[in-house]
């Protein structure tokens, strides 16, 4: 099979990837009323918690920065808290709320989580290959430059 019929399905399997992190997102927001990325650091402080805001962004393959926007709005709905470590008076845990803990309990699937137990099962040869196509994808549409967000599923 050439690559004139095998480009079609490339495509096609860039709009399914799409699609599902688009329909995730849906899902959280129509049930949470929270982002794809507040339900992800939700679902992480409810395992670890606490947590300093560096872990919880390093988990996440997120910037310390882009996290405390996360957090100020889930601390605004009730659901996170900050404190002072008292291992570390410079230093602040993050931790659910009562609240928080009720919401993840019955929110539904993340797509990162998902991205990254399912990278987690690959083979190294499997995952190496994944790697070297995102990054071809990337170059092909010239997105070298952009800063990555975080998914909205």
């Amino acid at each position: 099979m050439g690559r004139s019929e095998q480009t079609p399905e490339i495509i096609d399997n860039l709009r399914r990837i799409f699609q599902a992190v688009s329909e995730y997102s849906r899902s959280a927001e129509r049930e949470t009323e929270l982002t794809g990325p507040q339900l992800w650091a939700l679902k992480i402080l409810d395992r670890q918690a606490p947590l300093r805001v560096s872990d919880l962004a390093r988990q996440m393959y997120l910037r310390p920065a882009t996290v405390v926007g996360i957090l100020d709005r889930l601390e605004g709905k009730g659901l996170v808290t900050r404190t002072r470590s008292q291992q570390d008076r410079r230093a602040v845990d993050l931790e659910l709320t009562g609240a928080g803990r009720v919401l993840v309990a019955k929110a539904p699937e993340v797509a990162q989580v998902m991205l990254v137990n399912g990278l987690s099962t690959l083979t190294q040869q499997e995952f190496d290959s994944v790697l070297e196509g995102m990054r071809h994808m990337v170059r092909i549409l010239g997105a070298e430059h952009l800063m990555p967000q975080p998914l909205r599923g």
